[in-house]
């Protein structure tokens, strides 16, 4: 990659970040800066982008739940989404035929059916970005938008395999062979260790699983995908991932840079992109009614719908086959490339201020919500608590067992997680399942007894929102917080936490003090010679 795109890439990225906004959306800016200046892109840009993806697509895999793609809401809203808003937008595009062709080239109902196709597709880069950046990926309603996405993938796979012609092999169903091979990818990964070994392994499965669905003629990166999901159950999984976030959020870089160097559009694909993005609102409200028909909880409904409000990299996949085969006008491509970029930006700003929103339109968006629940949003109920873990990771565990030590069965656990809180559920620990950051949970769960809300999150952003929830809703004990950096503390004391734990500082303070106390419990050299 030349030199000249990573330094955009970082103007850009911090120019925006320092404004509030996803550095994402910096580098979409910066791949259209370096358009106008007459950069192109090249193979080893378009390499490095397609890896991005193809990592992104088996750490997803990893953290997917295969049982997540068997629920109603998954597959009914995903499969009822995608055709209703293929026959609305492409009746709506056919019908303004007229006032297109003014702009670009003129439609007729197989390239209207195309586009709307390729725009109902919601982006996984973005949404996953999101979901991350906020530590929102097992919540509830990000288990929902992934299997969405999910779906919408194999969607896309199959127009693929329609629109070529290309067939898999027969040697396809040699994949059927590699579930049993998954015990032996057990063992390899366990002897990976914890160093540089460990995202090495990942990059030779997921890059295996692409390499091999390649070579029977269906598209790699469900292949990657797959592979993900085949090692999602492995005790190593979460720290595979982890050590792979980096380097697929370089990669994803290229990917980004390289939307806005597709081409350079004129102001009448701009104009016409724009439009298509003043729809964003109506794939969101069908999305919003979907889902409240299918009897999930409105907050669910809303934040799954919000995340999702955002046009997809599967759509200009789509488009460029499209246009490759001659069905769509070249012209196309470049508005639907705009259109992507732009609902990128707008998802990344607005889903920051998501749960503030849904705070202040909770009594109407309520309305809209069914009284039968599902059984996965049933609220939880603890007993006799006094003080409360939220967020069960590392951090909150070891701050969980301290306290049981302490006062037994008057501390419990909360968190998103619902396959982490089953295991340690399963360990006799007191957890219940649940989003800290849903103002419904707080008003629905007895927390009159509670002294004490230990904060065990990695996003000081994620305890401030809680901090404010709690209050809201009543709660008049003591929260306290951790930090992993010193000014991160004076930010969270000044938002309302009550106690802040500067991470590193008090993990050393701990490991001095345990071993001053070994020392001094232990017999001193002299005396044990004497």
């Amino acid at each position: 990659m030349e030199y000249a795109f990573l330094l955009f890439a970082f103007i850009c990225g911090l120019a925006v970040k320092l404004v509030g906004i996803p550095p994402l959306v910096g580098y979409l800016v910066a791949g259209f800066v370096l358009n106008m200046f007459g950069f192109e892109s090249n193979s080893t840009l378009q390499s490095i982008a397609d890896l991005g993806i193809t990592i992104m697509l088996f750490t997803i895999g990893l953290k997917l739940n295969i049982r997540d793609l068997s629920r109603r809401e998954v597959w009914a809203g995903s499969i009822t989404h995608t055709l209703v808003w293929i026959a609305v937008i492409a009746g709506a595009l056919y019908g303004a035929a007229a006032l297109i062709s003014a702009t670009t080239s003129a439609i007729d109902w197989q390239s209207a059916a195309l586009i709307a196709f390729a725009l109902s597709f919601s982006s996984t880069v973005c949404v996953v970005k999101v979901l991350e950046e906020s530590g929102e990926m097992k919540t509830r309603h990000g288990r929902l938008a992934i299997g969405i996405l999910v779906m919408q993938d194999i969607f896309a796979v199959i127009f693929l395999v329609a629109a070529t012609g290309k067939l898999p092999s027969i040697w396809a169903f040699g994949l059927l062979a590699i579930p049993p091979l998954v015990p032996v990818f057990y063992k390899v990964l366990n002897q990976s260790g914890h160093g540089e070994l460990l995202p090495l392994t990942g990059f030779i499965l997921a890059l295996g699983g692409y390499h091999v669905f390649e070579l029977v003629n269906i598209k790699g990166d469900l292949g990657a995908l797959i592979f993900g999901i085949l090692m999602a159950r492995h005790a190593k999984a979460t720290e595979l991932a982890k050590s792979l976030m980096s380097f697929k959020d370089l990669f994803l870089i290229g990917f980004f840079l390289s939307i806005g160097l597709m081409a350079m559009p004129d102001m009448q694909m701009i104009l016409l992109a724009l439009l298509f993005c003043l729809l964003l609102p109506a794939k969101a409200l069908l999305f919003f009614g979907l889902f409240t028909r299918l009897r999930l909880r409105a907050r669910t409904a809303y934040l799954t719908s919000l995340v999702l409000t955002n046009y997809s990299e599967f759509g200009l996949i789509v488009g460029a086959l499209s246009v490759s085969l001659g069905l769509l006008a070249e012209s196309w491509l470049v508005v639907i490339a705009l259109a992507v970029s732009i609902s990128f930006v707008f998802t990344s700003i607005l889903y920051r201020s998501s749960h503030s929103q849904y705070h202040r339109m909770k009594s109407s968006i309520k309305r809209y919500e069914r009284s039968r629940r599902l059984k996965d949003d049933v609220y939880p109920v603890i007993d006799n608590a006094e003080f409360l873990v939220v967020g069960m990771g590392r951090v909150g565990s070891g701050a969980f067992q301290s306290l049981s030590k302490l006062v037994d069965s008057k501390v419990w656990g909360l968190d998103a997680d619902r396959t982490k809180v089953n295991h340690l559920k399963h360990d006799g620990w007191n957890v219940v399942v649940g989003d800290g950051e849903d103002v419904d949970l707080w008003d629905n769960l007895d927390i009159s007894q509670v002294r004490l809300v230990l904060l065990a999150l990695p996003s000081i952003e994620d305890a401030i929102n809680i901090t404010r929830q709690l209050r809201n809703a009543g709660y008049q004990g003591k929260v306290a917080a951790i930090a992993r950096y010193e000014d991160e503390v004076d930010y969270l004391l000044t938002h309302g936490v009550d106690k802040v734990f500067n991470f590193f500082t008090e993990a050393g303070l701990g490991f001095a003090e345990e071993s001053l106390a070994f020392v001094e419990s232990s017999p001193s050299p002299t005396q044990a010679a004497s």
